[in-house]
């Protein structure tokens, strides 16, 4: 298993243009945490969907101010706050998150994401670095630091380095999107069971074009 920050300082190396997505998740601010440490000036993208908790909010303002995060958030050019109600799940997360995050990705040659392959069946073959191809034919490189790590290594490392989490994990949630989909997990096992009530696994971002 490669180590997390050797993989980051040599991503880091070739990049001419890197970034960072974040949810604000626990595993988030891990690799957040450690991309500080060798780049304080990372970008850190964060899609504001309409529908996020307002704890989760809350929180990315916190973590904002205390690291002092180079922080972009991306918004829909013509949000439609509950056009998963209207239409469907696959029609806001394209509408909120796919659209903004692949055009935001476009300026930028190295992606870093908190993905592990422990989260989701969908994510059990995930590679630590790898080719990412976007809508308009352009292709990036995807960099999961964490790939190999489960959740027990990440809140460990947050421990560890003292760093708070997200307030709704107090309340029962193990893994937190937007707040129409989100729920406790339905599935003790499976800590994405409380996402889009168990109905699929990724909202697309993560999904290349073809």
């Amino acid at each position: 298993m490669t180590n997390p920050r050797d993989l980051i300082a040599e991503a880091l190396r070739d990049a001419t243009a890197p970034c960072l997505t974040s949810s604000f998740q626990a595993e988030c601010v891990v690799l957040t945490h450690m991309l500080l440490a060798v780049r304080a000036d990372i970008p850190v993208l964060f899609l504001d969907t309409c529908h996020h908790f307002a704890e989760t909010l809350a929180y990315r303002d916190e973590m904002t101010r205390r690291w002092g995060l180079n922080l972009t958030t991306l918004r829909a050019a013509e949000p439609r706050v509950g056009l998963y109600q209207i239409e469907s799940t696959d029609a806001c997360c394209a509408r909120h998150k796919v659209e903004p995050l692949f055009s935001a990705l476009a300026g930028h040659d190295v992606w870093f994401t908190a993905l592990r392959r422990d989260q989701s069946a969908s994510r059990a073959t995930l590679q630590e670095v790898e080719p990412f191809r976007l809508p308009d034919g352009q292709t990036i490189r995807r960099v999961s630091p964490l790939a190999a790590w489960t959740a027990k290594d990440v809140w460990a490392y947050a421990r560890q380095h003292d760093i708070p989490l997200l307030p709704l994990y107090d309340r029962g949630y193990t893994s937190i999107g937007c707040e129409p989909c989100t729920s406790l997990p339905l599935d003790p096992s499976n800590p994405r069971s409380g996402r889009w009530a168990g109905q699929k696994l990724e909202c697309g971002i993560h999904i290349q074009a073809k």
